[in-house]
């Protein structure tokens, strides 16, 4: 049924599905893999299946996250949860999202790696409503951005500010920074077509690992 299964959520068991729809798993198993070479299904392993939103294209040269950078530079992209909660948006993110204070957002911190190495932690806000099922999707299968996608959210602008700050202790250990040295702070509030905020962004990168450009055009 249409529906049923939300973008991002595993399917279950080839024998539960079989069980449930009346017909045999070989007929399940020829049916994953057909939707899984259409684009509408991640075939992890056989028993590992992830279902996928609606594709859309993108313009990865004006707005892309973390996994899209890394493979444009030929480098392995991976993650680590640190911690995925709910939490009240409160007056500040209240106002930010454009939402009552009482309502819910998603928080999120995450290291970030390419090839195993450590260059970045992250923290991001997102309100609830955006993507509901955000808790139970596994977000070292899809990026934040294949999320946005599949829930039909199309990424109009971020507008991002810039610092260097010194890290708290705990933090500085994830990242494997020592002797205070500093990290760039990069702080975004994202928007999409609809002129909605639905995500805002802390992101402290290595120094010592990255650096950056910007293109200016007149």
């Amino acid at each position: 049924e249409a529906g049923e299964y939300a973008p991002g959520m595993p399917l279950p068991a080839v024998e539960e599905l079989a069980d449930l729809y009346g017909v045999k798993e070989k007929m399940v198993e020829n049916a994953i893999d057909a939707l899984a070479n259409e684009g509408l299904l991640r075939k992890i392993s056989e028993k590992e299946v992830y279902v996928l939103g609606d594709k859309i294209e993108r313009n990865i040269e004006v707005l892309e996250g973390f996994t899209q950078t890394m493979l444009d530079k030929n480098l392995k992209p991976s993650f680590k949860i640190v911690s995925k909660v709910r939490r009240g948006a409160g007056n500040l993110y209240g106002a930010m999202f454009g939402i009552p204070a009482q309502d819910e957002i998603f928080y999120i911190k995450r290291l970030c790696y390419a090839n195993e190495d450590p260059v970045s932690l992250e923290e991001i806000l997102i309100p609830c409503y955006l993507i509901p099922k955000l808790e139970g999707i596994n977000l070292s299968i899809f990026s934040i951005y294949e999320l946005y996608g599949m829930y039909g959210i199309r990424l109009s602008e971020a507008r991002q500010t810039l610092d260097l700050i010194v890290l708290q202790p705990a933090d500085a250990r994830l990242l494997g920074l020592k002797d205070n040295l500093p990290a760039m702070l990069f702080q975004s509030i994202t928007r999409d077509e609809q002129g909605r905020v639905i995500e805002f962004n802390r992101n402290y990168v290595r120094s010592d690992k990255c650096d950056f450009s910007v293109h200016f055009f007149k």
